[in-house]
């Protein structure tokens, strides 16, 4: 009988895990630079509570900062544009959480980069259950302990950004995209997203430079004419 650890389902749990810490360990910025923003603490945990998207979270808490409780609405608006990926992914993820309307609704909360990315990582459906689940569990309850935890000490703690913070989580969706890029088109369809992402940002508002990266990967899929077979080469599962 192997081991639970060397089964898919727990590949799947330990990689889960893993990006779980990396993106928690975040929340601790996300908690001090809310507070230093002007929201309190209550009403920063409950951002991360309800909210639970960090790029929505940060746009938010960053409009608010530039432009107090008058830059509101377009502070919802950032965030909104940002959450709307979150839509993408939960079409996708639908048939892999599987179950009745009620599994459904529960997996809404936890449908997020993380755990769509681990999820889409494992090639067997259970793994990807497993994936899916413990990864967004995880950084659901790591990202709100944090963010506690740097609304409190953020003015002690300083700047997140110097323990590289900021990079971690970023390094957990390489580790997991990198097997992934086999082939030339996965390459050149991730090249282009990241060119177009990073040719966007300083110009348009948060969350429109994410959508419009995701939009190559679209036209890609609309546009491809090759045979099936050879379209399906190295593409994620």
């Amino acid at each position: 009988m192997r081991s639970i650890h060397r089964t898919p389902e727990g590949v799947a749990a330990r990689q889960g895990l893993a990006v779980a810490l990396a993106t928690s360990a975040y929340g601790v910025s996300f908690g001090a630079v809310s507070v230093a923003s002007g929201l309190d603490v209550w009403q920063t945990c409950v951002l991360s509570l309800l909210m639970f998207t960090g790029g929505s979270q940060f746009a938010f808490v960053g409009v608010i900062a530039a432009g107090g409780l008058a830059a509101a609405p377009a502070a919802i608006a950032s965030s909104v544009l940002l959450g709307v990926r979150n839509a993408a992914y939960a079409m996708r993820m639908a048939p892999v959480v599987g179950g009745g309307r009620w599994r459904k609704a529960a997996a809404t909360q936890f449908t997020i980069d993380e755990s769509t990315a681990v999820a889409l990582a494992q090639t067997e459906p259970r793994a990807r259950q497993t994936g899916f689940w413990v990864t967004g569990i995880a950084i659901w309850v790591g990202w709100n302990l944090s963010t506690l935890l740097g609304a409190l000490l953020g003015d002690v703690l300083g700047n997140p950004r110097t323990y590289g913070l900021d990079a971690a989580a970023a390094a957990a969706f390489l580790a997991l995209l990198w097997p992934r890029l086999r082939g030339r088109q996965p390459l050149a369809v991730a090249a282009g997203a990241a060119a177009v992402a990073a040719l966007l940002t300083p110009w348009l508002m948060p969350g429109i430079p994410v959508i419009a990266a995701a939009g190559v990967a679209v036209a890609v899929g609309l546009f491809d004419r090759r045979p099936a077979a050879a379209s399906s080469e190295g593409r994620m599962p």
